[in-house]
Formats: structure tokens, sequence, C-alpha cells
């Protein structure tokens, strides 16, 4: 997938609005909105704000640590590190529709000034060697078919011991999956490996693997859950377009093991390469 495919895959030229109206439609105000008002629509990967809340809690980041937010979509993780860790965050995104959201966002919940959001490619890094303590990559690398590029960035900028905090979805046993899927609408976007190969690469860039685990069942039930709840105006849908079919079909290609979730938590131990 190149960067106009993506672009175009995520942008509508509405997702502010789309968030706007359906906080409104929550009965929040948007005048006094607190971080936690956004948990519900924010996290725009696999079981949501659970998934990003288990990696902080291993990671067990400090006030000191510089983190990026390297595919921060419209900011969730971004701004629920900085608000919980109290550290400062920069976030990048290849979508400007999703870097002007998440700066709105940030804005509306008094962030703004811990997190810096930047429009980038995660395989150019906008910044120099070594500036960070962690690095998270959530649902990123499906949308990247040069992924020996994007952990060779992820390295470069981390220091040495710093850690790459992964989450993502890989090949699983044989069967095609069904689309669209949440970050694809048709096979030719998507870029999956199986998580045997995903651990090979992020080891061949300079990482020494700390955690490794299939999270499939746990993720499956939890997305089964989700589609269970009644309906409400906060959710991805607000601003993704067709999520309802797209959600249905990652959790029935996770049910079936079509699909692998996978938590990693790597650390930057040599030069990258």
């Amino acid at each position: 997938m190149n960067r106009t495919q993506i672009r175009t895959h995520y942008s509508t030229g509405v997702s502010r609005r789309a968030i706007e109206q359906a906080l409104i439609a929550a009965g929040k105000d948007l005048n006094h909105l607190a971080p936690a008002d956004l948990w519900a629509l924010e996290d725009f990967h696999t079981m949501g704000r659970i998934a990003t809340s288990q990696l902080v809690d291993m990671l067990g980041i400090s006030l000191e640590d510089a983190v990026l937010d390297a595919g921060t979509g419209i900011g969730g993780t971004a701004r629920y590190v900085a608000d919980r860790c109290g550290c400062k965050v920069s976030a990048v995104d290849l979508t400007e529709e999703y870097c002007e959201t998440a700066n709105w966002l940030n804005r509306l919940v008094s962030l703004d000034k811990r997190i810096s959001v930047r429009q980038a490619d995660v395989t150019e890094l906008p910044f120099t060697d070594s500036t960070f303590q962690v690095v998270f990559s959530q649902h990123v690398q499906m949308n990247v078919a040069d992924k020996p590029r994007l952990y060779r960035e992820a390295r470069r900028v981390l220091a040495a011991g710093g850690r790459l905090a992964v989450w993502d979805i890989a090949a699983g046993d044989d069967g095609e999956v069904d689309y669209p899927l949440p970050w694809a609408d048709q096979p030719g976007l998507s870029h999956l490996v199986t998580a045997d190969r995903l651990r090979g690469l992020i080891e061949s860039s300079g990482f020494t693997i700390e955690h490794w685990d299939d999270l499939t069942d746990q993720a499956s039930t939890t997305m089964q859950t989700l589609l269970s709840l009644p309906p409400s105006p906060l959710g991805l849908h607000a601003f993704v377009p067709d999520f309802a079919r797209k959600a249905k079909n990652l959790t029935h290609a996770l049910a079936e093991r079509r699909l692998r979730a996978i938590q990693g938590i790597a650390r930057a131990t040599t030069a990258e390469g």
C-alpha cells in the first residue's frame, strides 16, 4: 500500500465533525471534556483501550521517558500515555485528517502541551537517533509492505535499552479472510505476515524480544462482547466508514484463527540493520 492509498483508505473528510456530533449525542460537554470521555472511540485497534492499557502496564513508563506513538490515528494511545504517565509524547500519522483530529482532541482535553503531533511516514520518522525510550506500534504494520524499514526506523529513534511495544494482527492458519477489514477494503491493500515472521523481522532489526504472546482467543472473545453491546453514539463507527462490517469480519477471522493477535515488547539492544 503506497502513501496515497493509505491516505485515501483512512480519510473521509468528516472525522472531526463526526466525532464532535457523536460526543454531543452522548451528552458530553465539549467545553469540559476529560480524557476518559474519549476512551470508547479513540483506540483504532483490536480490543481498543484494553489492549493499550495492557501494554502500558507492562512498560512501566516514567515521567522522564520520551514516548513515540508511531501510527497514532486520532491519538488515543498518545493521550492515554500522556494523561496516565504524565510524560511527553510525540505522535505521528501519515493521514493529515487524523493528525488534525488528534490535535483538536488533544486541545479539548487539555493535553496539547504534553503531546506533539506530526504528519509523517512510520518508515521515515522525522526524529534524530536515540530520541525515545518507548515506541508504540499498534496495528500499523498491516499497511506496511517494507516491514524491515519500519522496524529499523523504530530502532533508530530508540535509545539503547529502549522498548518497542507491539500490538498487531498477523496471518493465521490457512484460509482467506473476508473483506473489508479495518485496515484494508480489499486484499491488495493488506500486507500480513505470520507471527513467526513478524517476530523475526523485529529481532533482525536490533531488538531482543522480552515478551511475545498470542492473544487471539482473548481478542476474539473481547471483540465478540464489544459487538454485542447496545448501540451507542461513541465508538469507532463514529468516524470509520462501514466499521460494523469491518469489525465483524475481523472478529470472525480471529475466532477461526485465520488471523492472529500478537502482543509484544522488544528491547533495543544492538545497532539496527
